[in-house]
């Protein structure tokens, strides 16, 4: 099954549908990711803050797949936000993945009670690596509106990608709408809302219209958004399920059903970024 690629401004592309990695152990992760690559997986997205770069680096390397074929994210630790700290911390990724470049390097959380509210140093610090080749694209991941507002007005590059809790339960549309005035796509972590969407009437209704699983539908309603999404499992089976996504589509009344779902801020699982500012 071919997974579409989304368009991103800075002219390079990323396919709709990767695997998260959050959680699982290094001596874990090297089996899942060649599990997920064997199936066909060609994202995968990690962090420093996951501790388990070493262990995707070997799956990537034992792959044998043209390193074109792969797309590559990881985040900037909440520790290395200091300028001088980003560059050196990227290329500790690097290493540890066994890569001379990531397709995507992320800011991991904004931290705006955190290194005095300079979250835009850290930005220009992004976008120097980026410059210099060790990374393809910059982004952010879990920016509020106004965190990303202020990054564009006071260095005028806009991030290819913001990465953000999203789920039926949680829509984050200030987020979402956001991210499209800037041109931002939208990728969405906890996109089957920890599970919880195996437990919704409502999907679980639309499930049994159309023949597949509830996290099928939920992957899917967020496909039909435009996110980008990378649900996380260890389990082949889920692997294999939560790929098989683009074979089928929800209708107009179905995507409407799913998205009157939204508790606003109460459906949110996660730290709430505007006060999250734990640093390791």
């Amino acid at each position: 099954m071919s997974v579409p690629s989304i368009d991103l401004h800075d002219g390079t592309t990323i396919p709709q549908l990767g695997l998260g990695v959050f959680t699982i152990p290094d001596e874990q992760v090297t089996e899942v990711v060649s599990t997920a690559l064997e199936i066909g997986y060609r994202h995968i997205d990690t962090a420093q803050m996951y501790g388990n770069e070493a262990g995707v680096g070997r799956a990537i390397a034992a792959s044998g797949i043209v390193r074109a074929d792969l797309y590559v994210t990881t985040k900037l630790n909440n520790d290395n936000h200091r300028p001088e700290d980003v560059r050196r911390s990227l290329e500790q990724s690097l290493e540890l993945l066994g890569l001379d470049r990531v397709d995507l390097f992320l800011i991991h959380w904004p931290l705006p009670t955190q290194y005095d509210g300079d979250y835009v140093s850290t930005w220009r610090a992004m976008v120097e690596v980026a410059e210099e080749g060790l990374t393809s694209s910059v982004g952010v991941s879990n920016f509020q509106p106004a965190h990303l507002d202020r990054i564009v007005a006071e260095t005028g590059v806009v991030p290819v990608i913001n990465q953000v809790e999203a789920h039926p339960f949680f829509a984050n549309a200030g987020v979402r709408e956001a991210n499209a005035r800037h041109g931002v796509v939208t990728e969405a972590w906890a996109p089957i809302a920890k599970g919880k969407v195996d437990d919704d009437d409502t999907i679980g209704e639309v499930a049994s219209i159309v023949g597949r699983t509830p996290t099928q539908v939920a992957l899917r309603w967020h496909v039909q958004h435009g996110h980008v999404v990378f649900p996380k499992s260890v389990n082949p089976d889920r692997l294999r399920n939560n790929f098989e996504i683009f074979d089928f589509e929800l209708s107009a009344e179905m995507m409407s059903a799913i998205d009157q779902l939204d508790r606003g801020e109460a459906g949110r699982l996660g730290p709430n970024p505007d006060e999250f500012d734990w640093i390791p």
